[in-house]
Order: C-alpha cells, then sequence, then structure tokens
C-alpha cells in the first residue's frame, strides 16, 4: 500500500516524525527484502552440476578473519564459475595485496593476473606471494603427514602400490608403453594435474628419489618403473605448481582499458573484483560486457562515496563514463544520490545491530573541526583529508591542531581556548549527532540497494548476458560489503 509509510514525515515541514516506522520502511526497501537476490548455494549447485565442491586448506593462519572469510567463499564461487565455463585464466581487478590472487592460482591451480594501480600493492604481492607458498608448502606437508597416519598405520614399510590407487597405477603403466616422452611432454599440464590430485593425498615419502635406489639391476622392475614414473610425473607436477601462475601488474583500470596492452597472453577468462573501490567496480562491468574475451564477471563493489555521478553537478555531463547511474531507466530519470547518501550507503547495519556501535567521539570530533574550519577559515570544500587523526590524538585540542597541518591550514590564529570554546559550545549535542547517525546507518542498505540494483539493470539491458543476478556472498557482520553482482555470457559470445 503506497500510503503504509506516509506519516514517516510532516507534510507541511517535512520533518522526521515517526521513528518506527522509518526503520520499518528502511527494512522493507533493503535488499535482503525485496527477493530480488539469488542464494548463493543455488548458483553453486547450477555451477557444479554432479560435481562437488572442493576441500580446501584453510586461510585464517595467514590472513585476517575478514579476509579469510572473503577469499575462501569468494574464490570457491570463481573456480566453479571457471570450471563450468571451461576456462583457466581469471583477472582480477583492483588484486591489492593479492591474497585472493594467490590463494586462487596455489588452491584452484588457475593462472591469475593480478591488476593495481598501486605500484606498492604490486611490489607487495609478489613478495606476499612468496611468503604463501611457504605457508602452502607447510600445509601441504601437513597435510600430507595426515594422511599417512590414518591411512597407514600398520604399514610402515608402505609401496608407492600400496598408496596410489590401483586404477591410477595401471594407466600409468599401460601410458609409458603407448606413449613416447614427446607426448609425455605434449600431456604435462593435464598429467599435472591429474597428479597434483594424487599427490595432495600420498605421505610424504611415497614417493623415493631414484638417486637413493639400491638397485643396481641392468633392468628395472615393475615396482621401480612405476617408482620412476611417478618420480617424474612429480617432478613435472611441482614444476608447473611452482610457476608463476599469479602474476601481480600494475596499472590504472577505465571503462576504455584495452586488457591486451596490460596481458599479452589474454584468453578466455573470468573477471573478478573483490571490494573494487568507487567507480572501478562500474568499470569492471562495462569491460566485461565489452570484452568477448571475458566470459563471466563476479564483483564486489565498495566505497560507494568514491563513485562519480552524472547528475550530481549541473555541468555537461554527457562526455564522460560515470560510476553512477549505469542503467537506461535512471539515467532518463537523471536520477542523483549525491555524496551524503552514498557515504551513508557505507555504513554497517548489521554490525551496529550486534553491539559494534557508530565511533560517536571521533564523529563529533570531525563535525565541530568542520564548523572550525568553516567559521575560521572560510573554508568548504578541500581535496585534502583529515584521515586517522583521531586515534593518533591526545585530545580535541590535540586533533584540531593536527588536523589543521594535514589541511595545511594555519592553526597559529587558532588560541587553545577558542578550540576548547567549540568544544565546550556543541558537546551538549552529542547526543543529537549519535541519533541522527543512527538513523542514516537504518538507511544504508536502502541506498545502497539503490546502487547495486542500478548495475543489475545495466546487465540486464545487455543483449550478449545469458544470466545475470545478485548474490549475498558474505557474512555481513564479518563483511559488510557483502553482495556480488555475477554474471554469464552467452555461449556464442
Amino acid at each position: 500500500d503506497d500510503d503504509t509509510f506516509s506519516d514517516v514525515f510532516c507534510e507541511n515541514s517535512k520533518k522526521l516524525i515517526n521513528v518506527h516506522l522509518f526503520a520499518l520502511a528502511a527494512k522493507y526497501y533493503s535488499l535482503s527484502n525485496l527477493g530480488v537476490c539469488t542464494p548463493l548455494q543455488d548458483v553453486l549447485e547450477a555451477l557444479r552440476g554432479d560435481n562437488q565442491g572442493t576441500t580446501g586448506i584453510k586461510t585464517d593462519e595467514f590472513m585476517n578473519n575478514k579476509k579469510s572469510h572473503e577469499v575462501q567463499v569468494l574464490s570457491e564461487l570463481v573456480d566453479n564459475i571457471a570450471n563450468y565455463c571451461g576456462i583457466k585464466q581469471v583477472i582480477d581487478i583492483g588484486s591489492g595485496k593479492g591474497y585472493l590472487s594467490s590463494f586462487l592460482s596455489m588452491q584452484y591451480n588457475l593462472k591469475v593476473y593480478g591488476i593495481d594501480s598501486s605500484n606498492t600493492n604490486t611490489n607487495g604481492a609478489h613478495e606476499r606471494n612468496r611468503k604463501l607458498k611457504k605457508h602452502w608448502k607447510a600445509y601441504q606437508s601437513r597435510a600430507r603427514t595426515n594422511v599417512e597416519s590414518q591411512s597407514l598405520q600398520c604399514q610402515d614399510q608402505a609401496t608407492i602400490q600400496d598408496v596410489v590407487p590401483r586404477d591410477f597405477t595401471e594407466i600409468a603403466t599401460s601410458e609409458t608403453s603407448k606413449q613416447t616422452e614427446v607426448d609425455l611432454v605434449a600431456d604435462e599440464r593435464k598429467l599435472s594435474e591429474e597428479v597434483l590430485a594424487i599427490l595432495s593425498v600420498l605421505p610424504a615419502d611415497a614417493v623415493e628419489d631414484l638417486s637413493s635406489s639400491q638397485c643396481n639391476c641392468g633392468e628395472l622392475c615393475e615396482e621401480e618403473k612405476a617408482q620412476r614414473k611417478m618420480a617424474s610425473l612429480k617432478a613435472k607436477a611441482s614444476k608447473l605448481s611452482e610457476s608463476n601462475l599469479y602474476f601481480p601488474l600494475t596499472s590504472c583500470i577505465t571503462a576504455e582499458t584495452e586488457l591486451r596492452d596490460i596481458i599479452t597472453d589474454l584468453e578466455d577468462c573470468v573477471m573478478v573484483g573483490l571490494h573494487t573501490c568507487g567507480d572501478l567496480a562500474a568499470n569492471t562491468l562495462r569491460i566485461f560486457t565489452d570484452k568477448p574475451e571475458i566470459k563471466a564477471v563476479c564483483s564486489v563493489g565498495c566505497c560507494y562515496h568514491l563513485l562519480s555521478e552524472q547528475f550530481e553537478n549541473q555541468e555537461d555531463c554527457s562526455a564522460k563514463v560515470w560510476g553512477f547511474p549505469m542503467c537506461q531507466y535512471l539515467k532518463d530519470k537523471g536520477w542523483c544520490c549525491g555524496r551524503n547518501a552514498r557515504m551513508s550507503a557505507c555504513l554497517a547495519l548489521e554490525r551496529v545491530a550486534v553491539g559494534q556501535m557508530l565511533p560517536t567521539e571521533s564523529l563529533f570530533y570531525r563535525a565541530v573541526l568542520q564548523v572550525i574550519i568553516e567559521e575560521i577559515y572560510g573554508v568548504t570544500k578541500s581535496d585534502r583529508h583529515v584521515g586517522k587523526t583521531f586515534s593518533k590524538s591526545s585530545s580535541f585540542e590535540d586533533y584540531v591542531r593536527k588536523s589543521l597541518k594535514k589541511l595545511e591550514l594555519d592553526d597559529s590564529k587558532l588560541p587553545d581556548s577558542c578550540i576548547m570554546d567549540y568544544y565546550e559550545k556543541y558537546k551538549h549535542r552529542m547526543n543529537e549527532l549519535e541519533a541522527f547517525n543512527m538513523l542514516k546507518v537504518v538507511l544504508a542498505p536502502c541506498i545502497e540497494v539503490l546502487i547495486l540494483l542500478d548495475r543489475l539493470c545495466y546487465l540486464k539491458e545487455q543483449d550478449n548476458i545469458a544470466w545475470s543476478g545478485l548474490v549475498k556472498l558474505f557474512d555481513p557482520v564479518k563483511s559488510p560489503r557483502c553482495y556480488a553482482v555475477i554474471a554469464l555470457k552467452k555461449q556464442s559470445c
């Protein structure tokens, strides 16, 4: 009923008069209530068919809890998409420190290009990838040791035939007689992938190094032939797994970016973005729809306040590619959110709901600072940012002075008494500020809905898309920006 929420605001003053109805209206128009999301499990089941999911190694020992959760969930989804499309290449847009890229390459044997605009991030990703590989070897060794203790409790002298499934040994032996070494080299990648799966459950000492063999026979027995075969395949598999399956690259991605200028061996691939900031999320979708090589996309955006808006200013807005709106429907309506609304969309309702309250004092400090720089310095807009000054400040006075220096404003003309006068003038209104910010938190999901549905509608408008949807990937308490925009192209595209 259109009249259900008509009493939220006063018709004349437009002021909020019913907080309870306001909260109900916000919930009603939130993404979780609209019924437009596809459950993650439904997507995974559709992609897998009869195949079961992969049991992987946990990441929480070398990533924080939030990042570990995100990487585990998203990487499984990306791997299923890649398998469904029959492709092995992934492009990670805004790859940052490379956690997702490294995990995709090591856990799922995908060839991943991680592209980030920051040279620092790219260089750091190289080093971090090297360290993660060390962790990976330790995990694999531990997994093999666990299997050994479980499956070989009474077999101290186990041979390769005791461990490898009989059918695999028979296949390996028969293939040796049928194929030449040239054939084996040609099939190296396929064999290596198969052996990697087998080796992951072998005990660490299952395959002996041939150099340690005590046999002096001129002709190898069948057992040693099998050992040599497995050792050779293991070496090839190890060489493949140690190759640079993850390539961190530095480049600024725009809607007009030519991927072939960055990736010389670009092939059919999946494009993924984990918390792509501002316009990068929109540009990821535009590149996906425009490039025939990109068969699927999975984009989780963030930092809505950094989005560029076509109708936010009254300037000529026809030439630029904008972050919002994307779909023709909102463009035709000239829809505008504004920075304040987009800032609100970044707030985390679920975290507040479980007791992780807003930083009221730091928000109060920032609000009073805004009054000071407007009234004392006449500054209403600046390209500089205060950043995380609050956590480094011992008092409000210290906070103001450090902030003014960051903003390159002369604080010498501002005595301590003046700073504290502003603090005393407004401190009784701190509760009002907290209440106002709580209302913004309640409204946040509604604004996020608008941005996400705009992106989904943009994909629905394209002729080359077979399926697109919104999927809730993450626990919103751990990762507030938890929704992914996913799309698959038609097979002919």
